[in-house]
């Protein structure tokens, strides 16, 4: 199989990745990906609506910080363009290129 590829407006081969994954432990709700992004992929969501339980020993108190996360809200309008990644402090996205449909 092989991995879509598209052309840039130079002529360049550019292969898309698209988002699959946002990891919530790591995000601080900052909204970069969400001003970024040309599709409607993000929301904010309240922490407190979450089960961010982090599992470790560490007394941290993770479970009760106020404030917002972010949220996949349509990973299938993800055109690739990876600027998500590229605004993402804390590097909580994560993207994989596709195959092409035969």
């Amino acid at each position: 199989m092989t991995t879509t590829t598209n052309l840039t407006r130079g002529g360049t081969p550019w292969t898309p990745a698209f988002i699959v994954d946002l990891n919530q432990q790591n995000c601080i709700g900052c909204g970069r990906c969400y001003k970024v992004c040309p599709r409607d992929v993000f929301e904010l969501i309240d922490r407190d609506d979450l089960d961010l339980d982090d599992d470790d020993d560490f007394d941290d108190d993770f479970d009760e910080a106020p404030g917002m996360v972010m949220n996949l809200k349509d990973t299938m309008d993800c055109i690739g363009c990876e600027a998500c990644s590229r605004v993402c402090p804390k590097g909580c996205l994560t993207h994989e290129t596709q195959a092409a449909a035969a």
